[in-house]
C-alpha cells in the first residue's frame, strides 16, 4: 500500500470542539476512505513517543502536552497519492498561512492549535500509522 495511506490525526482542540464530523466529511469528499480510526487520549509519553522526531526542539514540549490535554482521533486514509494529497487538503501548519478551504483555514484555531496531523513522508505514514493500529487493521 505504499504512496496509498497516510495517517492524520484530529487533535483535541478539534476533537474537543466537536469538528471531528466536519473534518471527516471534508476528508471523504477530497476522496479519502478511511481505513481505521480510534477515539484515545495520549499519555504524556505516548505524545512524547510519537513526535520524538521534535526532541530537542523549542516546540516539543507544549506540542506534546497539548497532544496530552485531550481525546484525539487518529485514522488510516487511504487514497492515491494519499501523503501529498492529504497535506494539500490540510493546508499550511499556520491557518492563517492556509490557503482557503483546507481543512486548518476552515477547523484551526492556531499555529499550536492546528486541528489536525499529517504524515509528511510514506514511510512515516507507516512508522505513525502502525503506532496506532496493528497490521491487521490495516490490511
Amino acid at each position: 500500500m505504499s504512496g496509498n495511506i497516510t495517517l492524520t490525526i484530529i487533535k483535541p482542540d478539534a476533537f474537543g470542539a466537536g469538528k471531528a464530523g466536519k473534518i471527516i466529511a471534508h476528508l471523504e469528499a477530497a476522496g479519502f476512505t478511511v481505513r481505521a480510526a480510534r477515539v484515545m487520549t495520549l499519555t504524556l509519553a505516548q505524545a512524547q513517543a510519537f513526535y520524538a522526531v521534535h526532541a530537542g526542539r523549542p516546540f516539543f514540549g507544549e506540542l506534546t502536552e497539548f497532544m496530552s490535554s485531550g481525546a484525539c482521533m487518529p485514522m488510516v486514509l487511504q487514497k492515491g497519492d494519499a501523503v501529498a494529497e492529504l497535506r494539500r487538503v490540510i493546508g499550511a501548519t499556520d491557518p492563517a498561512e492556509a490557503a482557503e478551504g483546507t481543512v486548518r483555514k476552515l477547523f484551526a484555531e492556531s499555529k499550536g492549535r492546528n486541528a489536525v496531523h499529517g504524515s509528511d513522508s510514506d514511510e512515516n505514514a507507516r512508522i505513525e500509522a502502525s503506532f496506532f493500529f496493528d497490521q491487521a487493521s490495516l490490511a
